[in-house]
């Protein structure tokens, strides 16, 4: 099984809204301005017992080093990177026809967290499951866990 993740807005929280994790330490702090919504690293140790894949599905042009070490410094691994410039030339390519903003079901992704309802809206019409993020919400790691043991094969 595999889950993707968006960024801003879904794990990179602004902290004046969200409980985040606490900051890396010097100076990674100062290089990483972006903070965790709190619950990410347990949730992302949860998803490694399980053996379950953790990619990172976004929109941003940011760098795959920099999403990694970023991930890095608060002691997590991803397993893969699609970025901006990777869904432009994996998914859009040279299609006429605009496609998603995101298209999980091309690398076989199972669930895909976001916080935004088109991405949402485009998994009904292009096929593929999306979980939905909010606001500051305390039960949102638990609530995907419920989410991938109910489609979980």
């Amino acid at each position: 099984m595999k889950v993707s993740f968006d960024l801003d807005d879904t794990l990179f929280v602004p902290p004046d809204k969200f409980k985040t994790e606490k900051p890396p330490c010097f100076p990674f702090g100062l290089i990483f301005k972006e903070r965790l919504r709190l619950g990410t690293k347990e949730l992302f140790h949860y998803l490694r017992e399980n053996n379950i894949g953790i990619w990172i599905y976004t929109t941003s042009f940011r760098s795959e080093g920099y999403i990694r070490g970023l991930f890095r410094c608060y002691g997590l691994t991803v397993d893969r990177v699609i970025n901006g410039a990777v869904h432009e030339k994996e998914v859009q390519g040279e299609r006429r026809e605009a496609m998603p903003s995101k298209y999980p079901a091309k690398y076989r992704i199972d669930l895909h967290i976001d916080d935004d309802p088109s991405v949402a809206q485009n998994g009904k019409i292009y096929g593929f499951k999306v979980f939905l993020v909010g606001g500051q919400d305390d039960e949102w790691t638990e609530k995907i866990k419920e989410r991938i043991n109910h489609i979980s094969p």
